[in-house]
């Protein structure tokens, strides 16, 4: 058992590398600022744009996971998300992703996950 109790926490393809690009260009980023170095300021925040882009990129291509809680049996970081395909309900990047996107998911529903009692409570 983890120190967050049995929860969906989200790990995802899209995540851990975004997650990683992201920390890099910071670093990368601060490093420059520490040095002096300008371009390199610049090239840190890049990455870091960069980072959002292949995790919107990786959602849309399905290694990433819709909005909520999934099933259990989802959880693991190396599931694919086969709704992804048309578009998650109420996901705003999948509705940057394309007008076909955005109209497949408003006409799909959203499933509808039932979590044990407690699960859900804060």
């Amino acid at each position: 058992m983890s120190a967050h109790g049995h929860v969906d926490l989200g790990h995802t393809v899209a995540g851990w590398t975004g997650t990683a690009l992201a920390l890099l260009g910071a670093t990368g980023a601060g490093l420059a600022v520490c040095a002096g170095w300008a371009p390199g300021v610049w090239l840190g925040l890049g990455v870091v744009l960069l980072a959002g882009l292949v995790t919107w990129l990786l959602h849309l291509a399905g290694w990433g996971k819709p909005s909520g809680p999934r099933p259990e049996a989802e959880w693991d970081w190396r599931v694919r998300d086969t709704a992804a395909r048309t578009g998650h309900a109420d996901c705003l990047g999948c509705r940057a992703g394309g007008p076909r996107r955005a109209a497949a998911a408003a006409l799909t529903p959203r499933s509808a996950v039932s979590l044990p009692a407690g699960d859900g409570d804060a």
